[in-house]
C-alpha cells in the first residue's frame, strides 16, 4: 500500500500503484504503521509523503462503506486518527502532490505543514457539494486553519472548484507549484532538508504545531457528519 524511504534526515513515505489511493481502513493502517517507524527516528528528520500515479488520493473509499455505518466511522476514525499523527509527528511535513487531491484526499495532504505540487496534472477538489455529502466540521475546521482567504473557502467548499496547481497558489492552498512529478518530489526533498539544517527540537516542533492546531486537534473527537451520511441512506431504502 505504501513504501518508505530514508534519503539523509528525510524519510519519502509514498501511497503505491496505480489507482485512485481511496482512503480505506487498510491503506490508512499502512500510512499510520509507516509514521509509527518514523516517529521512532531521532531529532532533525523530516517528512515527505507523495503517491504514485494519476491520483494523490482521491477522497474516501466510499464503494467499500457502501452505506454500512460501522464502515463509515471506522473510515471517519481511521482517517482522524491519521490527521492526529500527522500534527504530533516531531519533525516538518510536506506533502508533495503528484496528481489529484479530493475531499478527504486533499484533507490528508493538507494535514501536512507545506504543501507542493505538480503544475501539469491533478486537480484540488472538495467534491461533497457534488456528491451530496454533508461536510464535516472536522474537515472545515482544518480548512479554515490552512487557507485564510474566505474567498478560497467559498470556491472550494461551497463551488465544488476543481483548482489547479496554479489557482491553488495564487489562493493561498498550496505553497508551491512545479512541472512535473519528479521535479515536486524533488522540490518537497529539498525544503525537507532546508528545515532539517535548522535542527529543531522535534518535540518542541510538535507541540508547537499542536498548539497552532488546536482547534483542529479538539475536532478530531468526532464526525457528525457520518451520521448525517448514514440517515441519508437509511432514508433511501
Amino acid at each position: 500500500m505504501c513504501t518508505l524511504e530514508k534519503r539523509g534526515n528525510v524519510f519519502v513515505l509514498a501511497i503505491t500503484g496505480p489507482g485512485e489511493h481511496r482512503l480505506n481502513p487498510t491503506l490508512v493502517g499502512s500510512l499510520r504503521s509507516a509514521l509509527c517507524r518514523v516517529r521512532e527516528e531521532p531529532n532533525c528528520s523530516a517528512l515527505v509523503t507523495t503517491a504514485e500515479g494519476k491520483f494523490f488520493s482521491n477522497g474516501y473509499d466510499l464503494s467499500w462503506a457502501q452505506n454500512h455505518r460501522d464502515r463509515l466511522e471506522l473510515m471517519s476514525s481511521e482517517l482522524r486518527a491519521l490527521v492526529r499523527d500527522l500534527i504530533s509527528l516531531p519533525m516538518p511535513t510536506i506533502a508533495a502532490v503528484t496528481g489529484h487531491a479530493s475531499a478527504a484526499g486533499l484533507i490528508l495532504a493538507l494535514s501536512h505543514d507545506y504543501v507542493l505540487m505538480r503544475k501539469d496534472r491533478g486537480f484540488l477538489y472538495m467534491s461533497e457539494m457534488d456528491i451530496g455529502l454533508v461536510l464535516a466540521n472536522w474537515f472545515v475546521t482544518l480548512i479554515r486553519s490552512k487557507i485564510g482567504s474566505p474567498a478560497a473557502r467559498r470556491e472550494m467548499l461551497m463551488k465544488a472548484a476543481k483548482l489547479t496547481a496554479a489557482q491553488g497558489a495564487a489562493m493561498g492552498i498550496i505553497d508551491s507549484v512545479h512541472d512535473g512529478p519528479e521535479e515536486t518530489i524533488r522540490a518537497a526533498i529539498r525544503l525537507a532538508e532546508e528545515l532539517v539544517v535548522r535542527e529543531w527540537d522535534g518535540h518542541v516542533y510538535a507541540a508547537n504545531r499542536m498548539v497552532v492546531l488546536r482547534e483542529v486537534l479538539d475536532s478530531l473527537g468526532s464526525d457528525e457528519a457520518v451520521e448525517a451520511a448514514a440517515n441519508r441512506a437509511s432514508s433511501k431504502l
